[in-house]
């Protein structure tokens, strides 16, 4: 006895039916520049054929897998133009991303289809009649042509969208909508089709209750698993096109909405609603997304890190102020925002802290100002230097987002400890990318310090110094690190403050001539 694995599962398959030439006559600045009927076509092995047309097309009797010498032989004055497979692709996913308004779990199907997950969801709208029709009617105010129907299964939904006329099939009701439907309902390749069709198997219902071994046997496990999984004795999971965000408020408008200050003003109460659900978790948020619906369908998505967990409405507010001041003109709201979604898309626990101390009052003051600078800058100009286990100056430290918070301070305390009980003096706080040789000293020995070098075409005269403090050259290093280092602070007369070093030691006859360059200066 089979039983069903999804009857729980709600899906509504959309299919656009005519994804290419709808795209054609959207992107066409004047629709009059293409003359009706027309058609795509594409190059199918060796043989061009008609892959779309628009519905003067249709009613002239063209159909897809058509030839196209054989179209144009038919209808001399048919205008063909080729398929773009890129554009069609890119479309669809931005009318996914679109479709998030009604479900986050949203998959785009192959070349013209989307599956939505509504499990759930239904009820927000009124019910599952009145969600389709509402989206129905979106993409027909979009100027695209488009089927929807609902099922348990995404093999029955998308049956239902193709080729029945029914829009809502009850659960249970999958195998009664299957049985009068062709086999190109299983989404089959077309041979397969054919095969079955040689055979007089014409219909699902002609060989559904065949006995299962032979029909394996001679084309393939591929039929009876889409034909389980249409009828939901097998699982077939929706795998969303996006991460599912933890958390997540989002509110609609009757009329959209088109002024920073309403986005504003929506995204901190979003964000006070968002706030009860972290709290109750004992989190905060370290990533958010603010997702803008536009009412002519592009969605515009604005994120922003933080560099500790948060849930303070207004303090998420002042991070969106500065990254809608990054984007710009680039936010264009066309016709007005008509939904916001707000998403905390990264939480990490966040446990209460106490107020008062200076020290934690000075560090969330310093965390507010990276959040601020990461925000309007990007997050990857916004960098904090790591210590790292090397003793080479270069190989010290490496530069990490600001907002990563990797426990950065715990590498230089042991640094600056290891400093001061050796009596070293602390290193300058701007070093070169790379150290730039000097090509000009002037020492009073050899092995000596500098007193007067030329760096940049510009000469210094040393008036102060200190050093050398040495720092044995990594010998398995294959970059150059490998030579022995003579680090000296100069001081010149202008009061320039520079970090020299001599690489190499005069006695290794064996090695190249030391060399001097200039590896930081000092504030």
């Amino acid at each position: 006895m089979w039983s069903s694995v999804s009857s729980s599962q709600r899906i509504l398959s959309l299919w656009l039916s005519r994804l290419s030439t709808d795209r054609i006559v959207r992107q066409s600045r004047d629709a009059q520049r293409i003359s009706s009927p027309f058609i795509v076509f594409g190059k199918r092995g060796n043989l061009d054929i008609v892959v779309a047309f628009d519905a003067a097309a249709e009613r002239l009797g063209l159909r897809a897998g058509l030839a196209l010498a054989q179209a144009r032989a038919m209808h001399p004055a048919l205008t063909a133009l080729p398929e773009d497979e890129t554009a069609d692709a890119r479309l669809l996913i931005a009318l996914a991303d679109w479709c998030q308004r009604y479900t986050p779990l949203i998959a785009a199907a192959p070349r013209d289809g989307i599956l939505l997950d509504i499990t759930g969801c239904a009820h927000l709208f009124g019910r599952e009649e009145k969600l389709r029709e509402d989206l129905l009617a979106r993409m027909t105010g979009l100027r695209f042509t488009a089927r929807a129907a609902i099922a348990s299964t995404i093999g029955a939904a998308w049956a239902a969208a193709h080729f029945a006329d029914a829009a809502i099939i009850p659960s249970g009701g999958e195998r009664d909508l299957l049985a009068p439907l062709p086999l190109a309902a299983l989404r089959l390749p077309q041979a397969t089709v054919a095969g079955l069709a040689r055979v007089g198997l014409k219909s699902i219902g002609d060989m559904m209750d065949l006995p299962r071994a032979p029909l394996a046997a001679r084309f393939g496990t591929d039929l009876l698993r889409n034909l389980d999984r249409a009828l939901g004795r097998e699982d077939e999971p929706l795998t969303p096109r996006l991460p599912v965000a933890p958390y997540i408020a989002e509110k609609s408008f009757h009329e959209p909405i088109a002024r920073e200050e309403d986005v504003l003003a929506t995204l901190e109460r979003l964000a006070g609603r968002l706030q009860l659900q972290l709290a109750a978790r004992g989190e905060g948020a370290r990533k958010l997304e603010l997702a803008l619906f536009r009412a002519d369908g592009v969605v515009k998505r604005i994120t922003a890190g933080t560099s500790r967990p948060l849930r303070n409405p207004a303090a998420i507010r002042a991070l969106f102020v500065e990254r809608l001041a990054a984007f710009g003109d680039e936010i264009d709201p066309g016709f007005g925002f008509d939904l916001a979604r707000l998403s905390v898309v990264v939480a990490e626990p966040a446990p209460e802290e106490q107020i008062g101390l200076a020290q934690r009052e000075d560090q969330a003051e310093l965390d507010r100002l990276i959040d601020r600078l990461s925000a309007r800058l990007g997050r990857k100009r916004v960098a904090r230097l790591v210590a790292q286990d090397s003793h080479i100056p270069e190989l010290a430290a490496h530069a990490v987002p600001a907002q990563a918070r990797a426990n950065a301070e715990l590498g230089w305390d042991a640094f600056r400890r290891f400093r001061s009980d050796a009596g070293l003096s602390a290193r300058p706080l701007r070093l070169l990318a790379r150290p730039e040789p000097i090509h000009e000293v002037l020492a009073l020995v050899p092995d000596g310090p500098p007193m007067r070098f030329r760096w940049r075409s510009a000469w210094h005269d040393v008036i102060a110094l200190e050093g050398p403090e040495r720092i044995a050259g990594a010998w398995w290093s294959e970059e150059g690190s490998g030579r022995t280092r003579d680090y000296f602070q100069v001081e010149d007369r202008t009061g320039l403050r520079f970090w020299l070093f001599r690489a190499g030691l005069y006695r290794d006859i064996a090695q190249p001539a030391p060399r001097w360059f200039l590896h930081g200066m000092y504030a």
